[in-house]
């Protein structure tokens, strides 16, 4: 019951990520310029390390973290550019029709951004497996564990919110999905009284998350924060983010 309790910080972390997201105002490009940041510095420092532990076996000579990394990576590419493929036919047919508020590709583009929140949604369900586990294997583990999560959840309600938001979905989507992110740790951790996850599929998940986070940083949010405001306080916002998430891994390690 322990794990429970302490995952009720991250419930709130993440809830406070969320109301941080939604008061950015015209400074948005460096809110999403440190997301970018936040995001890139969980894949580097925290996704990746503990997938490759967690799933050191190789295939054909790679780490079958990497290999799921790579395929995260590759999968949320294929959907965005089908999505892609698919508006500019739409804009074709536009030419010849105004009929299209509410086509299939804005649907396909806001179908992306629930994906992508519903993946940040099952990473916080998986934090919430870990710190079930860590209390398994002792209080001192558990904490340790406790503090990552907890203080990296604030990221990902950020992120979440951001994230849903930022492919066209209405504000009350994105309150859903933060609700939701916020709830899963505790879930996570209330599972793991009664079930533990294996340590191999635990890194396969991890790798393939990091690519998929790693995607979402680099093609959408970094060009999105650059593009109004090709600023040098944008680009300080994502090494800020970056380095944040430098130290909190490394105070929790």
């Amino acid at each position: 019951m322990t794990a429970v309790l302490v995952s009720a910080g991250a419930f709130l972390m993440t809830l406070l990520g969320g109301f941080v997201a939604q008061r950015t105002g015209d400074r948005r490009h460096l809110v999403l310029g440190f997301a970018a940041g936040l995001m890139l510095g969980v894949v580097a420092f925290d996704l990746l390390p503990e997938a490759i532990h967690a799933a050191p076996g190789e295939l054909h000579g790679v780490p079958q973290a990497l290999l799921m990394f790579a395929g995260g990576f590759l999968a949320i590419h294929i959907v965005e550019r089908s999505v892609a493929i698919h508006r500019g036919h739409e804009g074709e047919y536009a030419a010849h029709s105004h009929a299209h508020a509410h086509s299939p590709a804005q649907s396909g583009k806001q179908g992306v951004g629930l994906t992508a929140a519903g993946a940040l949604v099952g990473h916080s369900l998986m934090d919430g497996f870990a710190i079930g586990a860590a209390f398994q294997a002792g209080s001192t583990v558990g904490t340790v564990v406790a503090i990552a999560v907890v203080a990296h959840d604030f990221a990902d309600g950020f992120n979440t919110y951001t994230i849903t938001r930022l492919y066209g979905n209405n504000r009350r989507r994105a309150l859903a999905l933060l609700t939701a992110d916020a709830l899963a740790p505790v879930t996570g951790a209330a599972i793991t009284l009664s079930f533990t996850i294996p340590q191999h599929l635990l890194g396969l998940y991890l790798g393939f998350f990091a690519g998929f986070l790693l995607y979402l940083a680099t093609s959408d949010i970094l060009p999105e924060a650059h593009s109004p405001h090709p600023s040098r306080s944008t680009l300080l916002c994502t090494l800020l983010g970056v380095g944040f998430m430098w130290l909190v891994i490394g105070f929790a390690d």
